[in-house]
């Protein structure tokens, strides 16, 4: 049995993280990185481009592959994890393998959530026209069967379900969105954001049945709540994610929102740490615990994980919903918790929702113009006390110039 002193499963953002968190502190020993997929590391949120033809493969690479050479890794493709041995400092391979490791990493991150329908396949691998759509392998299923005449029924209207809408409209003779939410993007916009949304969306074409979903799936049509039929060539089940624990939960670690971890990204197994969608993480802005699937996060948490494996004992305490999303033109940047006194402003350009309680911000919600949401973001993080700020610039105009002048002076000094 070969033992490593570093161990990563999964091959995404949290363990990139990993990996350059691992190379902060020890730049000699090899890093193990076990992928139950076959394909080079590759940024999920660009599948959609991808199918929509508007990247290449190499384009969607989240690292080059010679960033494992130039790190020191072994990457093992298409091998899953069994199990996880704590006491023994082990793992096992779907081959039989048994590996020893000193430091392990789970990186597994989230899989579809497909709600219980009648007559949906107990493997969706064996159907040829039904899809969850979070993997590239998802992708190029779909790829190989839309054609201009598809009639696509998408089920779910968050933000992987609009991805998979705007991919595929214009290939398609019609793509409707069903949902059992009251709007589009329910987890991440308010009633009057997500109204301009939807709006936008309908005028590209892409219709929407809301308040309904779907409860049972026929050989060409999907029944209603509502009683309705409708004609599917293609259905996506797109109704959301949930985190990969198994591997952790069957070892005898804490599982809450996801796998729960110390501010060092520890599990409660010794020696076991945990990064990205597969995480339970403290939401900042509401002080409570959340699955935070987002790409920044995840990585984020893989650095801190990969230094505190290599002895550079760090914190990552700055977690927080963090949207950044674009529909055929229309761009929507999100951020933190909406509560609190309300700032907002509309204009041809732009729609903007601040959230600002105990003279702190939030959250924000923008639509539109995003350049500038960077600052809103910092905000945020630095949880800014805003007496220091010029508040009507800051809703109006964000830019460095809302900070008096001693900050102003400071955020300088620190960008040089």
């Amino acid at each position: 049995m070969k033992k490593y002193k570093y161990v990563i499963i999964g091959n995404s953002a949290a363990a990139i993280g990993g990996v350059q968190g691992i190379r902060k502190g020890d730049l000699e020993n090899e890093i193990l990185i076990l992928t139950a997929e076959p394909w080079q590391t590759y940024s999920r949120p660009l599948i959609s481009y991808w199918l929509q033809g508007k990247v290449k493969r190499e384009k969607m690479y989240y690292r080059e592959p010679s960033f494992f050479t130039e790190n020191n890794c072994q990457v093992r493709y298409a091998i899953p994890v069994e199990k996880i041995n704590p006491k023994e400092k082990t793992i096992n391979l779907a081959d039989g393998e048994i590996i020893g490791y000193k430091n392990l990493l789970v990186a597994t991150g989230s899989v579809p959530f497909v709600p219980p329908m009648i007559g949906l396949p107990e493997n969706l691998n064996n159907t040829t026209n039904i899809f969850t759509f979070t993997t590239l392998e998802d992708a190029i299923g779909i790829r190989e069967i839309l054609t201009p005449k598809s009639k696509v029924v998408i089920l779910g209207a968050g933000l992987i379900g609009l991805k998979a809408a705007e991919a595929m409209v214009s290939q398609s003779q019609s793509v409707i969105v069903v949902d059992l939410a009251n709007r589009v993007l329910p987890s991440v916009l308010q009633e009057k954001s997500s109204d301009i949304v939807k709006k936008h969306l309908e005028a590209q074409s892409v219709s929407f049945i809301l308040e309904t979903s779907i409860t049972e799936i026929l050989k060409k049509d999907v029944l209603l709540s509502d009683g309705e039929k409708i004609p599917y060539d293609i259905l996506i089940l797109a109704v959301g994610t949930k985190p990969q624990c198994d591997l952790v939960r069957e070892a005898g670690g804490e599982i809450g929102r996801g796998i729960v971890t110390d501010d060092r990204q520890q599990t409660s197994l010794k020696k076991v740490y945990a990064a990205g969608d597969c995480t339970q993480s403290l939401d900042m802005t509401s002080d409570t615990q959340k699955n935070l699937a987002i790409l920044p996060n995840a990585f984020l948490q893989g650095e801190v994980a990969g230094m505190n494996m290599a002895g550079e004992e760090t914190y990552y305490d700055q977690a927080f919903p963090l949207n950044s999303v674009g529909f055929m033109g229309l761009y929507i940047f999100s951020a933190g918790t909406y509560e609190g006194v309300v700032y907002e402003s509309e204009s041809p350009e732009e729609y903007k929702k601040l959230f600002i309680k105990d003279n702190v911000l939030k959250g924000f919600i923008i639509i539109g113009d995003c350049m500038r949401g960077g600052i809103y973001t910092d905000l945020i993080r630095e949880q800014t006390d805003l007496s220091t700020i010029d508040l009507e610039m800051l809703i109006s105009s964000p830019q460095i110039m809302i900070f008096n002048q001693n900050t102003r002076k400071e955020k300088l000094a620190q960008s040089h």
